[in-house]
């Protein structure tokens, strides 16, 4: 008999994957943890029976979330990251040559420590002076915080559970305070298929905070409907307008300086949700 798992991402829609084991399964002081090896999609992360990143695919989020800002600021040094135990989005961040300083605020030390063991090819082998994980609130750390970081990036999971306040407002007005004055915010932003109403909302709270403010995707075949977004808000700088100069190689899979573009050129009905 085969052993299957599945995310119910609505109440009638789900994705399923087909799996060899259960690596660890736990529940922690915050959520439900579990890894599974999978048949296709190889080892996979899993909080409250949703899929977080699997070794298959993690780099399309990855790099989309870190390269998108950090070749939009012309001088990244500082950079906060808020969530992302996993460690993929560290490991991309300090491609970067400009970078000073990762501080990277996780809730749940369980999420890291077992990241670390099961999801090769992420951070568990990351030693670098310039980085520094502190298991913490990222909610209160962005209140305690001005002034600091020139990039800022959310790598929450849905807005449920620890990660609820991190899609609040108030939470994107305190990530203002504590950006320098040409600072960057991105936060994933779930999809356009099923969470319409959040990107709306997101956009919406964003767009009241920060002057430039763009929706861009990827594909990201293991998240719900495989097209997936992030919101930027800048105080300074365009992603549209970059000099190309800028570029250079990072050994991306996914990130180019052509999708870079390209990833903000949307579907009409999902650039009607940040629109209306």
């Amino acid at each position: 008999m085969s052993l299957w798992f599945t995310e119910k991402q609505t109440d009638s829609f789900g994705i399923t994957a087909k799996v060899k084991r259960t690596l660890h399964s736990e529940k922690t002081e915050f959520q439900q943890l579990d890894i599974f090896e999978t048949e296709e999609f190889g080892n996979m992360l899993t909080l409250d029976g949703m899929v977080m990143t699997t070794e298959k695919d993690e780099f399309v989020y990855h790099e989309m979330m870190v390269h998108v800002p950090l070749f939009t600021h012309p001088n990244p040094r500082k950079i906060l990251v808020v969530g992302g135990g996993d460690g993929g989005v560290i490991r991309e961040i300090l491609k970067h040559p400009s970078v000073t300083s990762v501080v990277q605020v996780e809730i749940d030390s369980k999420v890291v420590e077992y990241s670390k063991k099961y999801l090769s090819g992420f951070a568990e082998n990351i030693v670098d002076t310039r980085f520094d994980l502190r298991i913490e609130d990222g909610y209160m750390h962005i209140l305690e915080s001005e002034n600091e970081y020139d990039v800022i990036l959310v790598d929450s999971t849905e807005p449920v559970g620890p990660a609820a306040n991190l899609f609040t407002k108030g939470f994107y007005a305190g990530i203002s305070k504590a950006l320098k004055d040409d600072g960057i915010l991105v936060a994933q932003s779930d999809n356009p298929w099923f969470k319409g109403d959040l990107i709306q909302t997101v956009i919406k709270d964003v767009k009241e905070i920060f002057p430039i403010t763009k929706l861009y995707a990827c594909n990201i075949p293991t998240y719900p409907s495989g097209l997936w977004t992030f919101t930027i808000g800048s105080k300074k700088h365009d992603p549209l307008n970059i000099d190309k100069d800028r570029f250079y190689d990072t050994g991306s899979k996914y990130y180019t300086k052509e999708i870079h573009n390209a990833a903000f050129v949307l579907p009409k009905f999902v650039s009607d949700l940040c629109n209306d």
